[in-house]
């Protein structure tokens, strides 16, 4: 793009940012390998037994809904959901309204999986960050990652 002028970021910003940028992945490294060695599932199933398990009484959605909803390609979620099958946390049924969609849904040993990891997850969350910070800052925090988050999901529309 000629006759752009980038604006660099400052040393602070620099700082800030690439700060951001490990704790973000350091913290998503760790709560996965949590999870994964104590429960022996991943992150990403972790939250789809979520979002499944607050769907409502029969705790499923439509795959494209779960798809948006944890910010993932309908292809890419199309294979967690067939590994997560085949471990019998989720199953897919069909759609009688639209032939060509279809839900996921929530099993009892799904259920019964998010039950008992979820204080682990939980404690994990506290430990590696809620309790790093003062409430204001994680307050602060919060604010500005849906700030951002916001920004971005402008493009998902």
């Amino acid at each position: 793009m000629a006759g752009r002028q980038t604006q660099w970021l400052t040393e602070d910003e620099q700082r800030s940012w690439r700060a951001w940028l490990s704790a973000s992945l350091l913290l998503n490294d760790r709560l996965s390998r949590e999870l994964q060695a104590q429960h022996g599932i991943t992150i990403a199933d972790y939250e789809i037994l979520v979002r499944l398990s607050e769907a409502g009484d029969d705790r499923r959605l439509r795959m494209s809904e779960l798809a948006e909803s944890t910010l993932s390609s309908r292809s890419r979620l199309s294979h967690q959901i067939d590994r997560m099958e085949k471990a019998g946390l989720v199953e897919r049924q069909s759609c009688d309204d639209d032939r060509r969609g279809s839900f996921a849904a929530l099993t009892e040993q799904g259920w019964q999986t998010l039950v008992e990891v979820a204080p682990d997850h939980v404690d994990s969350v506290r430990a590696h960050l809620v309790d790093q910070l003062t409430p204001a800052e994680f307050t602060a925090l919060g604010n500005a990652c849906r700030k951002v988050a916001d920004h971005l999901s402008t493009d998902l529309d």
